[in-house]
């Protein structure tokens, strides 16, 4: 049913748009439930690898905030928003201060952070961090495991051919139980599977129609994996396919926001609510 389906938005927050604390009051009173920031650590200044869509890259890829730092100060302002990373580019960070950082997060946040993931595309940015793009997915999945072991064991060690620990403590824990929702960015077949293996919910591009949905849907529920939670990222204002991702089982979709400056991101905000509340339950 549409009218039982959820609004977010998802956006990259910069020092040149809107502030994180503005915007999370903003959604909170507007009645969107979810906030999804993107992450860049940086861009190289010598980039070969195309833009996901073409085209130059848009500026606000430069300029984002770190979203951890971004969403803390949205948990500080706000008390029901759901706070999510769309996607932390886990690949290019160290597994064990991530999982201090998304357990403070979700303490401070009393449960709301969700934690979006994904391999990302910019494979000079990778290579800064020592990452190897051939091998990033076999990295991405070794680094979850990690991570729920880091989260759900008093010491917790992981032995693996891209993550190697011996035993450890690290606190805080999570307030989610086992511990916050990991969300899978992408939709090709290793994604799906990375989703059926590691992930408690789905994170498709805006760009992925229904039917896809309904498709990758089917084969979760064949490998054992019913009722996954879906939210779209990065929607377009597109009525029809709305309705389309509600009949097809999607629980959320979050808007795209550009980034503008506060006055104009808000006027934005407005317009979108005028179109969710014919939703509304």
């Amino acid at each position: 049913m549409v009218d039982d389906m959820k609004f977010g938005i998802s956006t990259f927050v910069t020092d040149e748009g809107i502030r994180p604390t503005t915007l999370a009051r903003a959604l909170e009173e507007r009645g969107f439930d979810a906030l999804f920031l993107a992450e860049h650590s940086h861009i190289p200044v010598d980039r070969r690898t195309p833009t996901p869509r073409g085209g130059e890259l848009p500026r606000k890829y430069y300029r984002t905030l770190d979203p951890f730092v971004a969403l803390s100060a949205a948990a500080a302002v706000t008390e029901t928003l759901l706070l999510g990373t769309g996607v932390a580019l886990l690949i290019q960070r160290d597994v064990i201060h991530t999982a201090k950082e998304v357990a403070s997060l979700d303490l401070v946040s009393n449960g709301r952070f969700l934690f979006g993931v994904g391999v990302g595309w910019n494979r000079e940015e990778m290579r800064n961090h020592g990452t190897d793009p051939r091998t990033r997915g076999d990295l991405l999945d070794e680094q979850l495991q990690a991570l729920k072991a880091i989260w759900t064991q008093e010491e917790a060690e992981f032995h693996g051919t891209h993550v190697d620990f011996d035993p450890i403590y690290l606190w805080p824990k999570p307030v989610s139980t086992p511990h916050p929702p990991i969300y899978i960015g992408g939709d090709s077949p290793a994604a799906l599977a990375r989703l059926a293996a590691h992930g408690d919910a789905w994170l498709p591009l805006g760009n992925v129609g229904p039917e896809k949905i309904r498709e990758s849907l089917r084969a979760l529920a064949d490998q054992g994996r019913t009722e996954v939670p879906v939210t779209v990222f990065g929607a377009e204002r597109d009525e029809a396919r709305i309705e389309g991702w509600a009949e097809a089982g999607v629980e959320r979709v979050t808007f795209d926001l550009p980034t503008l400056p506060e006055a104009e991101s808000l006027a934005f905000l407005d317009e979108l609510v005028v179109l969710t509340q014919r939703y509304a339950g």
